[in-house]
């Protein structure tokens, strides 16, 4: 990348950066807001001691503590989106110190409400309930209510609360280990160019034309792995048994009903999807078959599965073609919805192209009554951008339709919803594209990159949500945990989920160990219903009229208004049920049909 491609931050034009005005119009104004923030934590000792007095006062103390989360969010947002433009820039790395220790303080102040609420009787609660004064409140008293049964004495609270930084060891040695000791020395791409293999630099790697060169890098990139597998194996279990005891500390069945809770998520929404993608998985084991047949080899690897199979094609969108496609993919969505898109698009809700020091990837990242704002790292010639784009749009919208939709206390959605919304977007985008493909060549390769989504969303996630499943329940039922038993559960999955004519290289039973997701356990599953719920949604919408429409548009206006899975059946999918899973299977299944016929 050259200095013109990669400028200084000083250097970017204006118009291709955001525009933070909507949250501070100075660094001087956020100063006196982080002064004013600071002022309000003393606010809450007028109310510790006293909720149990009266629906009034816990109304009075949740108003205060929603206005201090206000301020609180704008505050750290506008610090967050500066350290991301130059992460180099120390001033603004000053900011979010400053920001969070503050932000600390404000947490400790507050932390009293929860218990206090939960220390009052149910019988005493339940006439506060009925009071009009908490109808704004009602929903969020009983969140918190639900947690009564898995809440301790407040001694035995306290014990809990002193545990929590060594909790988090076997997540840092982990990290420590993986961000920093692993050292993969360096690699020869298909260029020619020596470069250092890394954590960050290995998926490029894998998606070189030259299969030596992406043989090599996971071959060399897995033998660090191999080296410290008895170290890793040993963070595993250690994080797995804390998500074991706390489960068993606050009286849940299972670390992984524990985990569930919150969103009010039954076991049964996790199981339906690992069963589902059990039965689809032929088409799973087909579709490597003709990767392997398309690129000409005689048994298809793990580092076979990355680059795409119609490597040689090129596509360029610059900024506003990109936006172009991206709208007119959008069209179902309606007028209002795609004039407030465009209007930011092409406005200065994106900060577009990369800079030095600029964070890499992208997000988006909003307020409750700021612009929603987009970081991208925008490349003309990479397709996958544009995918980016109307990915991270429709996080956008959803927070734009939440926020000018619901109270701040219910504007910010979950994140069992939070990928429905970006997902679906890309859905409509992969059909606009694929129906107006001018080559058979250009609408296998565009059939392809949907394939590969699915395939790594829904069906290499819920590979994860299993093998969490698997030892998690080991540890529960005293089953060791050892780097063998580890490998072999993995393995096992590996050859269920790849196939039986997948070549599985001994290396691959290490990637377990290298998952920085499993240190937050039952969570990637999330990604897997996220999509499948868009991909039912977005035929919902495609195929049905204004009501389908409507009720899609009561989704991204919900929040969490209701609980993720009514959020969600209220716009017309029942992530309950199998179906939503094996409508999103069942296109996989289709779309691998096509693909073999084009190719």
């Amino acid at each position: 990348m050259t200095a013109a491609d990669n400028p200084k931050r000083s250097d970017v034009p204006v118009a291709d950066t955001w525009d933070l005005t909507s949250l501070f119009p100075s660094d001087t104004a956020w100063e006196t807001a982080l002064a004013e923030f600071e002022s309000l934590i003393a606010g809450f000792e007028s109310f510790r001691g006293k909720l149990g007095q009266s629906a009034e006062m816990i109304r009075n103390c949740l108003e205060f503590d929603c206005k201090v989360d206000q301020l609180s969010e704008k505050i750290g947002v506008y610090a967050s989106l500066k350290t991301s433009e130059d992460q180099g820039d120390s001033h603004y790395q000053g900011y979010m110190a400053r920001y969070y220790n503050i932000a600390t303080k404000a947490g400790q102040a507050a932390s009293f409400i929860r218990p206090e609420i939960l220390a009052i009787p149910q019988s005493t609660l339940d006439t506060f309930l009925s009071s009009p004064v908490l109808a704004p409140f009602r929903l969020v008293l009983e969140r918190i209510n639900r947690f009564r049964a898995h809440t301790l004495s407040e001694s035995e609270e306290k014990l809990l609360a002193m545990q929590g930084e060594m909790a988090q060891t076997a997540s840092k040695v982990f990290r420590q280990l993986n961000d920093a000791d692993l050292k993969f020395g360096k690699l020869t791409n298909e260029k020619g160019i020596e470069t250092d293999l890394t954590n960050a630099s290995f998926s490029s790697f894998l998606v070189s034309p030259s299969r030596e060169v992406r043989r090599s890098a996971f071959h060399q990139y897995y033998s660090q792995f191999a080296s410290h597998e008895n170290t890793l194996a040993a963070t595993l279990t250690g994080s797995v048994h804390t998500d074991v005891y706390y489960a068993r500390a606050r009286n849940y069945a299972s670390a992984r009903e524990s985990s569930l809770f919150a969103d009010n998520v039954p076991v049964s929404v996790y199981d339906n999807l690992i069963a589902a993608v059990h039965k689809h998985l032929p088409a799973v084991h087909r579709y490597f078959d003709i990767r392997r047949r398309r690129m000409g080899i005689s048994e298809i690897h793990h580092y076979d599965t990355y680059v795409p199979i119609l490597a040689d094609r090129e596509s360029h969108y610059n900024w506003d073609q990109a936006v172009d496609v991206v709208m007119e993919s959008l069209a179902p969505m309606g007028t209002e919805y795609c004039s407030t898109l465009e209007s930011g698009l092409r406005g200065r809700w994106c900060d577009r192209y990369p800079n030095q020091g600029k964070r890499s990837g992208a997000f988006s990242s909003g307020t409750y009554r700021g612009v929603p704002f987009i970081l991208m790292n925008y490349k003309p010639t990479v397709l996958n951008d544009v995918f980016t784009l109307t990915h991270e749009a429709g996080h956008s919208m959803h927070t734009y339709y939440s926020s000018t939709s619901q109270p701040f206390h219910y504007y910010n959605y979950t994140i069992f919803v939070a990928e429905v919304a970006s997902t679906f977007n890309e859905q409509l985008l992969a059909k606009y594209l694929i129906d107006r493909a001018e080559t058979r060549e250009e609408k296998a390769a565009l059939i392809n990159h949907e394939v590969d989504s699915i395939r790594a969303t829904v069906i290499r996630q819920t590979m994860f949500a299993e093998f969490e499943k698997i030892v998690h329940e080991m540890a529960e039922t005293g089953d060791p945990l050892t780097v063998g038993s580890i490998k072999q559960v993995y393995r096992g999955l590996l050859e269920a989920y790849f196939g039986p004519e997948f070549a599985i290289d001994p290396e691959l039973s290490l990637e377990c160990f290298r998952i920085p997701h499993f240190y937050n356990a039952f969570y990637v599953y999330k990604y897997a219903t996220g999509l499948s719920a868009a991909i039912a949604l977005s035929r919902r919408v495609l195929n049905g009229g204004p009501s389908e429409l409507d009720d899609y548009m009561s989704f991204l206006k919900g929040g969490c208004s209701k609980d993720p899975l009514d959020l969600l059946r209220g716009a017309g999918v029942d992530m309950s049920s199998p179906e939503p899973v094996e409508t999103a299977l069942s296109e996989f299944s289709r779309l691998v049909e096509e693909l073999d016929s084009l190719l």
